[in-house]
Order: C-alpha cells, then structure tokens, then sequence
C-alpha cells in the first residue's frame, strides 16, 4: 500500500479539524490549508469528496468554514485512505472491498501472504482514529 498526497492532505485537514471540533468557530479553508501546507484549491477539492461521503460539513456567514460531521473518534484512517484511495491491500484478489481477479491467484501460497498483509495493515489502520493524532 502506497498513501497518495491527496490521502496524506486529507488526513492532515481531518486532524486539523479534529483540533477544532466543537468550537463555536469552525476553522476556514484557508486556515486549514495555511497550517499544513496544503494548496486551497486542491483542499477545495478533497473537502468535496470528504463532505459528500459525511466527514466534514461547511457552515456558511462570516463566521463560517468546515468542521467534521462525525466525532473524530469515529473516523478511522482504513475509511479515509480506502475513501481516497481505494484498497488496503497490494493486489486486487486480496482485497477485501474492491476484489478483482490477478495473476498472483495461480500461486495459493503467494496470494496468501499478500492477504497477510492485507489484514495486518487494515486491522492496524482500522483500530486507529483520528482523534488519537490531535495533539
């Protein structure tokens, strides 16, 4: 498993917001992207994808920006990384959400052990919240 930059902004801007969670002043996108060194407009763009799938709303008026739509307790990184990314797993026939046939089933035991580490790093990225990098 190889993380994409669009994953590693995407949790990035989580914790960030998972920092703020709560507070009556919902942090701006610009304020976001400042802090982790992400571009605007391609935070822009994962906040679509991240609000479309429930994670983050946008609260409009002057005193408006994103905030997380779930508790950061509830959002793991398998779901923002398989959201942004797609599979956990190096090969498709062992992945769990998004099977597709592979050369690699011809050998049972090789497939095996892809599927191995398939669930060595879901079960890891699974047991991990957001909230447990807020610092």
């Amino acid at each position: 498993m190889r993380l994409s930059r669009k994953s590693e902004y995407a949790l990035l801007a989580l914790i960030d917001l998972a920092r703020h969670y709560g507070n009556a002043d919902p942090p701006k996108i610009v304020e976001v992207a400042e802090r982790n060194d992400i571009p605007k407009k391609y935070l822009e763009q994962i906040f679509l994808q991240l609000k479309g799938a429930g994670y983050v709303r946008s609260i409009r008026g002057s005193k408006g920006g994103y905030e997380l739509a779930k508790s950061p307790d509830q959002i793991t990184l398998a779901e923002i990384i398989r959201l942004i990314d797609g599979p956990l797993a190096s090969v498709g026939s062992a992945s769990l959400y998004f099977f597709e046939h592979t050369p690699i089933e011809k050998n049972e035991k090789l497939l095996q052990v892809f599927k191995e580490i398939r669930d060595f790093v879901a079960d890891k990225l699974e047991n991990l919240t957001i909230s447990q990098f807020v610092q």
